[in-house]
């Protein structure tokens, strides 16, 4: 927790360094004494930077309570210098643009005047606080690198004997593999197959899940194969010039205890000399001669890093007798080093969380014994208590463990305590201390730039799905993701995001051709940063699990629901940076005091309906906002002083009750995603005239109209930036089509882009673009065209293709995409297709396909189907039934199917029969290869 403090304010510290240097540029043309003042506290500050980022280098536990209280007060500093520079950048903002010389210092006078006041007070708070580290002697207070090494490892071995502790007190019981069983016998199956080559296997998931369980189950169920094995567990500070050696020598220790079958059991220790005395080169060659003709199994038991793989897996012997190494791992990027895909993808086994009965029954038998007799005024709170849970089997026997002592129907009180309350339970509770360490490790392996963007996740409700552009944009908008060099901010955040995904941090929702679009983080996980980011002024909360609490300098206000107690009405919200509301209604009063959050950079309404149209002439004078979503609420109108918001970056109008946007939105330089909706109408669309090329920074435009102005389709050929662009054609005159042709084929950063032709003329424009963008991976044709443009059967980048009104027949969908070596997803919406029948030829390899979508109107196809060997990698079918002679036929032949989801009215006899036989054909299957049928009734 210590670390997570020092980071981010180190984090904060560096920001405001930057904007420090800002403010220091001509543009302010700020007065002597002021440029000085501002020089002394950038250097202050530089200073206190630099021992920051000294301190976040020092190990978990090393930072005692002196040095705690002195960040505490650093961070709150670097927060008020902040709000300093940025209050004064608002107060200057209201000089007319082009003012200059006389006047421009005189119209400024004031805001000058007030800055250098406050400079001169953050000077003196800033020496305060020097002069507290000095008389002190901060930097003593936290251990030298021994020590610290030391504590970190205590930590460690703390966590470890937690865990063995959790595991010995399960050792008796005879659900301790439930939901595992399955998983056990197929890993074990994989180790023991015949093959003479070392094979290294990994077992991947987050902390708790039963990772070390699964892998000593393996290998006690393999000893009468594997004569030599070993377990041995890599500490989360590995340092292989450091611990190398005693890894080693307690690999060597374990395989010399070799069990002979002919011995009846009876252990033969071979002797082969003073072992402490053996360096890394003498353990690694005594290894090698020792096991040169034996099978070997070793357990390489958490590993954190590729380098520490590394280190260990040069060292193990290669021969020729089917050994085996299995390495557990929280992290898939060191699964995959271990165990290569090229190799075999079957080498990784991805463990899941336990499903809703197998959590049932570990805790029930943990609490009440073989009886499992649950009163029935717990079983609610039970329910609550599992679900909270989420499948891990760690923090189920930790708080059956917690709770066996109140069996009785009167312990309702204390179960629904421990169950509003599990984030302070793990810090008082001894009982639950090893649950809380063993997930505080992931956090505390965060490198320091991720332990933020990791915190910011507490902010969202418990079992949030959390949208990925909407987050990585919110870290954009708040700060979090600095630049680098060659990469754009979003790109930076993105690559914050997929690591966390790496190191399971988060869990992954919906996924589409480019990965994972939506996360959630488990609820133990969410308690653990919930409480570091309260006890660091991170966020602060109201109502959901923080019902009552009050606070003092907000700095990220979230609403989880509305919560009397907390006095929210008294709160100031000069410092706010961020306010988020979970909660439809109840907002009102706080909506209507929008003006006082004059420092507001990120304002997420999304789905709250006590927004008004009202309330945008305040949210319009919010200049420092960057990030502004109204999705799905009920506005009617934006005001065309939306203009003003000149720092904005995302403006999320979709899902609203919209007529269209201000043209004036053309004035927002810096906007880089912008998209619009009306839930209740599809037909209202994005209009934006003439002057769209001033938008440079745009990299997403969605449902965009273009009508018969060449012009508008010219400057979208201006827009080097984009990355996503929606058109709409209404009515296009055929200069129109070919300007567009034209303006896609210079916009070289686009990833994804929607066609959508509504007025007559057909799609075949698109044939005229010479040089599409070669990193195109997504593209939707929605209108008649005669067949596919020439360039997207070669187009190799292509991952994504949604096909609507295009009018196709014969093998002009199918026989024109099988080849596409990056296809992984294909949909063909209604009256994509005008033949009886479409086919899924042998010939027709698709080689890397996953997911196909068949949402056929009441047209055709009437059949749909698969010859053997086509679509060899489908994953997911989705298909609807419209019409009673619709049919499915070929599913035997979808080898790799893991669901098939079929929709329709529930009185559909093909729907009906179609659901029968699907499930009748998944039962015949072996149980590996069985897929789950999804029924969707309309």
């Amino acid at each position: 927790m210590e670390e997570a403090a020092v980071s981010y304010a180190e984090g904060v510290a560096k920001a405001l360094v930057g904007k420090l240097g800002q403010l220091l540029s001509d543009e302010y043309q700020l007065l002597r004494s002021v440029r000085g003042g501002v020089v002394h506290l950038r250097d202050e500050v530089a200073i206190m930077n630099a021992l920051l980022r000294m301190l976040s280098e020092a190990e978990q536990g090393s930072v005692n309570h002196f040095v705690r209280e002195w960040m505490k007060q650093v961070r709150e500093f670097n927060y008020d210098a902040e709000d300093c520079i940025d209050i004064f950048a608002r107060r200057i903002s209201s000089v007319p643009p082009g003012t200059g010389g006389i006047w421009h210092l005189f119209i400024t006078l004031r805001a000058r005047h007030r800055l250098a006041c406050d400079i001169k007070d953050l000077r003196a708070r800033a020496l305060d606080i020097s002069e507290r580290r000095a008389r002190y002697n901060v930097e003593s207070q936290a251990l030298p690198p021994s020590a610290s090494f030391i504590a970190s490892a205590g930590v460690v071995a703390s966590s470890s004997s937690s865990m063995q502790t959790l595991q010995a007190a399960a050792a008796n019981d005879p659900n301790q593999f439930v939901g595992i069983e399955e998983e056990v016998a197929r890993l074990a199956a994989a180790v023991s197959k015949p093959d003479t080559k070392l094979k290294v296997f990994s077992i991947v998931g987050f902390g708790g899940l039963g990772k070390t369980t699964l892998a000593i189950e393996v290998c006690r169920s393999l000893e009468p194969q594997f004569v030599c094995q070993a377990n041995v567990s890599v500490s989360q500070a590995f340092d292989a010039s450091k611990d190398l050696e005693g890894l080693l020598r307690r690999i060597l220790v374990q395989l010399l205890k070799v069990k002979r079958v002919e011995h009846k059991g009876m252990q033969e220790e071979e002797s082969v000399g003073d072992l402490g005395a053996m360096d890394v080169e003498t353990l690694t060659s005594t290894i090698k001669s020792f096991v040169m003709d034996k099978r070997y199994l070793i357990v390489i038991d958490d590993v954190w890093t590729i380098a520490a793989w590394d280190a260990i897996q040069c060292r193990l012997p290669e021969n020729n007798h089917s050994s085996r190494i299995i390495v557990t791992t929280r992290m898939e990027t060191v699964a995959k080093a271990c165990s290569p895909a090229s190799i075999s993808e079957d080498n990784i086994c991805r463990i899941q969380h336990l499903g809703p009965q197998d959590s049932e029954k570990i805790f029930l038998n943990r609490v009440f014994g073989s009886n499992n007799a649950c009163p029935e005024e717990l079983k609610e709170v039970k329910n609550n208590i599992l679900k909270k849970c989420g499948g891990l089997p760690l923090a189920i026997i930790s708080m059956a463990s917690l709770l066996a002592n109140y069996k009785s129907p009167g312990s309702v009180d204390m179960w629904n305590r421990v169950c509003n309350s599990i984030g302070s339970q793990m810090e008082i509770n001894p009982t639950l201390e090893g649950m809380r360490q063993i997930i505080t490790l992931s956090y505390n392996h965060l490198p320091y730039h991720l332990k933020a963007c990791f915190m910011y996740l507490s902010i969202f409700p418990e079992d949030y799905l959390i949208d990925k552009h909407r987050l990585l944009y919110r870290w954009i908008a708040e700060g979090l993701v600095p630049e680098k060099r060659g990469l754009t901010s979003l790109e930076v955040a993105e690559a914050y995001f997929d690591e966390l995904l790496s190191r399971n941090m988060v869990k992954p929702g919906s996924v589409d051709y480019n990965g994972v679009t939506e996360c959630c983080v488990h609820d133990m996980m969410l308690e653990v940063i919930l409480s570091k980011a309260l006890e660091e002024n991170f966020i602060s909360l109201v109502g959901g699990p923080c019902r009552g609490l009050s606070y003092d300098n907000i700095r990220r206000l979230s609403i989880h629901g509305y919560d009397q107690r907390a006095g929210i009405e008294g709160m100031s919200m000069q410092h706010v940076r961020s306010l988020s509301t979970f909660c439809p209604e109840g907002q009102f009063k706080l909506l209507d005091r929008l003006k006082e959050f004059t420092l507001l950079r990120v304002l997420d309404l999304e789905g709250c309906k006590d927004v008004k149209n009202h309330h945008m002439e305040q949210v319009c004078r919010l200049f420092l906002l960057r990030f502004l979503s109204l999705r799905h609420t009920d506005v009617t109108e934006i005001p065309c002083e939306i203009e003003k918001l000149q720092h904005l970056q995302r403006l999320d109008l979709r899902e609203t009750l919209l007529g269209g946007a201000p043209q004036s939105l053309i004035n927002l330089e810096k906007l880089e995603i912008l998209d619009l909706s009306n839930r209740n109408n599809w037909r209202v669309l994005l209009k934006l005239p003439k002057g769209l090329r001033k938008m440079k920074a745009l990299q997403r435009l969605d449902r965009f109209e273009l009508g018969d102005d060449a012009e508008v389709a010219k400057e979208i050929g201006e827009l080097v930036q984009l990355r996503h662009l929606g058109i709409v054609l209404i009515h296009s005159t055929e200069q129109v089509r070919e300007s567009l042709a034209h303006s896609i084929g210079k916009i070289t950063s686009l990833h994804s882009m929607t066609i959508e032709n509504i007025g007559g003329s057909n799609m075949n424009f698109l044939e005229g673009l010479n040089s599409p963008p070669q990193i195109l991976r997504a593209i939707c044709i929605c209108g008649a065209i005669d067949r596919f443009p020439s360039w997207v059967e070669s187009h190799k980048q292509l991952a994504d293709i949604y096909v609507y009104n295009t009018g196709l027949h014969g093998d002009q969908i199918f026989g024109v995409l099988c080849k596409l070596p990056n296809l992984v997803k294909l949909s063909l919406d209604k009256y994509s297709y005008t033949d009886e029948q479409l086919c899924a030829r042998t010939e027709f390899k698709f080689p890397v396909l996953k997911m196909l979508f068949l949402v056929p109107d009441y047209g055709t196809p009437k059949v749909v189907r698969f010859e053997k060997e086509a679509m060899a990698r489908l994953e997911k079918l989705t298909m609807r039934y419209s019409r009673e002679d619709r049919s499915l036929q070929g599913l035997e032949h979808l080898t790799s199917l893991k669901e098939l989801k079929l929709q329709g009215i529930k009185s559909n006899e093909a729907l009906r029969r179609e659901v029968d036989l699907a499930r009748t054909e998944s039962k015949t299957r072996e149980k590996s290869k069985q897929f789950l049928v999804v029924v969707q009734y309309e």
